[in-house]
């Protein structure tokens, strides 16, 4: 879908779904050089696709970047290219971790699979409580404490880094009824899985249509799904900040 909003062909799906997932996987190499090559090959590509639509404009997200103009002022290429390559991890990889992640979450608690298939006007709340219960994005950006602040017994002094887990937010206690357990119904359900305030995710909405429609979508097409293998066989991909699951081997 992101690729489609940007304009990138759907033939090449496959290879930015490989670029992207080599990024990602750095904190799993001993040598992140390794991964030069990849990046390389994903910002040529992406140069190539600017310069074709400043030759030729279309209907797409990367061709309204490239005739973007604020009095007079126009973004620069490397600043396209942030952009597109923030769109393209960040509004690629954390759908594709819900929609894995939640199939496989509902996969693991039967009775609430079950539930789902009989009364589907849930959906908007049970992708709420995916998001929640597996939370794609686990960890936060970096954060600098603007001051002195008390946290738990703990004082964070003045300009020092914090690093918001975003999952165990997501299990507190404090804040959620037996939060360890998936209900699709949960009605409080403030999760953080999008972040909050200045830093809320801006293609939230898109990623909850897009959950909502895969994960509905793929119960009514295969209402006998059950996993092929046992969960603990199951391997998460690895990095700090997302979370999600290399496959999702099922039976229909």
């Amino acid at each position: 879908m992101i690729g489609r909003i940007l304009g990138v062909p759907a033939k090449d799906n496959a290879k930015f779904h490989r670029w992207t997932q080599a990024f990602l996987s750095a904190s799993n190499f001993k040598n992140p050089f390794f991964l030069i090559p990849t990046i390389m090959s994903l910002l040529g590509y992406l140069k190539k696709l600017i310069k074709a639509r400043r030759a030729q404009p279309t209907d797409d997200l990367i061709t309204a970047l490239v005739l973007a103009r604020d009095e007079g002022d126009h973004l620069s290429e490397d600043e396209i290219l942030a952009m597109i390559f923030l769109l393209l991890v960040a509004g690629h990889e954390t759908t594709v971790n819900l929609i894995g992640s939640g199939t496989f979450a509902l996969l693991e608690h039967p009775n609430q699979l079950a539930r789902l298939q009989a009364e589907p006007v849930l959906i908007k709340t049970a992708i709420e409580e995916l998001l929640r219960f597996t939370c794609p994005v686990e960890m936060a950006t970096e954060r600098y404490a603007r001051e002195d602040i008390t946290l738990a017994g703990v004082t964070i002094p003045h300009g020092e880094l914090v690093m918001a887990v975003l999952g165990s937010a997501n299990r507190d206690a404090k804040y959620f009824d037996n939060p360890d357990e998936l209900d699709i119904a949960r009605e409080r359900n403030r999760h953080l899985a999008f972040g909050q305030g200045a830093h809320y995710c801006l293609g939230a909405p898109l990623s909850r249509l897009e959950g909502q429609i895969a994960i509905q979508t793929l119960l009514q097409r295969m209402p006998n799904l059950s996993l092929s293998i046992p969960s603990e066989q199951i391997r998460w991909r690895g990095g700090f900040v997302l979370r999600g699951i290399e496959a999702l081997p099922v039976s229909f």
